[in-house]
């Protein structure tokens, strides 16, 4: 059977507590942990940076998936690698030579990912889907926390799910914004393997059973779907 991994996304989480946050994932089963990086540039708002990173590398062994919501990424993919990331995604929208940062990604040891925004066709994509560990598909605008998902991302999760059938990749699929465990199914169903989740996780009285909901809520879709 497929896998499901759910990425709680740290950009919810409590900063003034962020290492209490990790571990009540952690010992609620999560591997992985989301980590949003924005510029103010390529979208509208500044998160963290290299210095948080390499905190939380010293924090935790979970796996690191730093998304790089920043523009021109190819001149960072160094520097997050050297603080510890382990998976590293940047956007077809956000560097115009997107096979050389694609490989430079992978030539620092990480799992190298691709982005693309709700609006951007997966189409787009089609030259790197090769070269790709995984892909990400957002189904919020990028930018902000707490955004209603948009349904029709569903079905860029169905077209790269079948385009990897049909060409014999190997690419994960994730999928990052407004998942909640009312519609996780829904984006399991279309093809998402790892689940990126801030706000429906963290921002949740009991953090640790927020996250064992939602992981309940894809693997019944996944059994269902196989």
């Amino acid at each position: 059977m497929p896998s499901i991994e759910i990425a709680p996304s740290i950009l919810a989480a409590d900063f003034a507590d962020l290492a209490a946050d990790i571990r009540a994932v952690q010992q609620a089963g999560a591997a992985m942990l989301h980590v949003d990086v924005m510029d103010g540039h390529f979208v509208p708002n500044i998160s963290i940076g290299v210095p948080v990173l390499a905190s939380l590398r010293k924090a935790t062994s979970l796996t690191l998936d730093v998304h790089l919501m920043i523009e021109h990424p190819e001149r960072y993919v160094d520097a997050f690698a050297q603080a510890g990331a382990d998976w590293i995604s940047v956007h077809q929208e956000a560097t115009p030579h997107l096979d050389r940062t694609v490989a430079a990604i992978r030539e620092h040891g990480c799992h190298a990912g691709v982005v693309v925004n709700p609006a951007t066709p997966v189409s787009t994509l089609d030259a790197v889907l090769a070269q790709a560990d995984f892909v990400l598909v957002m189904s919020v605008n990028p930018g902000f926390g707490g955004q209603k998902f948009l349904p029709g991302t569903l079905g860029k999760l169905r077209q790269l799910r079948d385009a990897r059938s049909r060409h014999n990749l190997n690419y994960r699929l994730e999928v990052d914004g407004g998942i909640e465990a009312g519609n996780v199914a829904d984006a399991v169903r279309a093809g998402a393997e790892i689940i990126v989740a801030g706000t429906s996780i963290f921002r949740e009285p009991d953090i640790g059973a927020a996250f064992r909901r939602m992981k309940s809520a894809a693997l019944d879709a996944l059994s269902q779907k196989v």
